[in-house]
């Protein structure tokens, strides 16, 4: 009987046993399949609202630089310097790499390019090329190196052709400056020179001979003179030029124009620009430095260089900092 009754018991517990496991079991696995779809859902939902916000901040962003880029003033000009210069020239280039980097003129365009020939010199095909990968502010032209047997006009007539734009834009500049290595422009008061002047058929410098104030019938210096794009054009398509190209550069440049019946416009920057002064007697081409310059040619020392840009005071912007001591 008590065998029984124990017996009883012992299937009583067992069974209960077994159906509270059950229910554990069964109450966990809805626990864990509705943890798993909220967390799903959660997942789910945080992968929707980042990739809605990311594509958002991608559409604002992109849709802000269109506008700026839109709403952003155009430059009243855009002006090319092309400074002919030789390979070995690295200080100098180096120099002028400074003095145009830290000049921001206001209103304008202006690129800074390094005119050369052909490359000749092992030393020079590494080191013109490290340049351009550096500064990218190199131009070479197909050429043997030169001064006054065609150098210029390569320059002028290739220009269109290395500069042609696939955007359809008519042309990449309106006005293009021939200059020599050793003249410093004061890119502000360039610009303020230029701001009126006429866009077509405009000729632009220092008038040869250095007595001289008439722009007409007469030429610029080579040391620094500007023609308007559509005479760049009218170069490369002038057979005067191409048969013309042995003599003084600047003044061939001088010739052609009157040969082809251009640069009507002409300007005379005189006393603005000149050449550094010297003790010369008679000498007319130069005077003492001013506050108005636009541009200070024969620079062909560092002594110059120096003094030149000390009486600009072009270092005054110098920020303060814990890295140097400069008085």
């Amino acid at each position: 009987m008590k065998m029984k009754q124990f017996e009883s018991s012992y299937s009583f517990i067992k069974i209960v046993f077994t159906l509270s496991s059950f229910l554990i079991v069964t109450v966990l696995g809805i626990f864990v399949c509705l943890s798993e779809i909220q967390l799903q859902s959660l997942m789910t939902l945080g992968r929707s609202t980042f990739f809605s916000s990311f594509s958002y901040q991608n559409f604002k962003s992109t849709s802000r630089s269109l506008d700026e880029k839109s709403s952003s003033p155009q430059p009243d000009f855009r002006l090319l310097i092309g400074i002919l210069t030789l390979p070995d020239q690295y200080p100098r280039r180096n120099l002028l790499r400074q003095v145009y980097g830290i000049q921001t003129p206001t209103k304008a365009q202006i690129d800074v390019k390094f005119v050369f020939c052909n490359l000749t010199k092992d030393d020079h095909l590494v080191l013109v090329a490290l340049e351009i990968m550096r500064y990218n502010d190199i131009i070479i032209l197909n050429c043997t190196e030169n001064m006054n047997s065609g150098k210029t006009y390569t320059y002028f007539s290739s220009l269109p052709d290395i500069l042609d734009s696939s955007d359809g834009e008519a042309y990449p500049y309106d006005y293009v400056m021939k200059a020599d290595d050793d003249i410093y422009f004061r890119l502000d008061k360039l610009v303020e020179s230029l701001r009126p002047m006429p866009r077509e058929d405009m000729y632009y410098g220092f008038v040869i001979p250095c007595d001289e104030m008439n722009p007409y019938g007469h030429y610029m210096a080579g040391m620094g003179y500007i023609v308007s794009w559509d005479l760049v054009e009218w170069i490369r398509t002038s057979d005067f030029a191409r048969n013309h190209t042995k003599g003084t550069e600047d003044k061939l440049l001088g010739e052609w124009f009157a040969a082809g019946h251009r640069a009507k416009n002409r300007y005379n920057t005189k006393p603005a620009m000149y050449d550094y002064p010297v003790n010369v007697e008679g000498d007319k081409c130069s005077h003492e430095l001013t506050p108005d310059t636009i541009a200070i040619h024969r620079l062909k020392n560092q002594d110059k260089w120096i003094k030149t840009l000390r009486y600009f005071n072009v270092t005054s912007q110098l920020k303060p900092s814990k890295l140097y001591h400069i008085p």
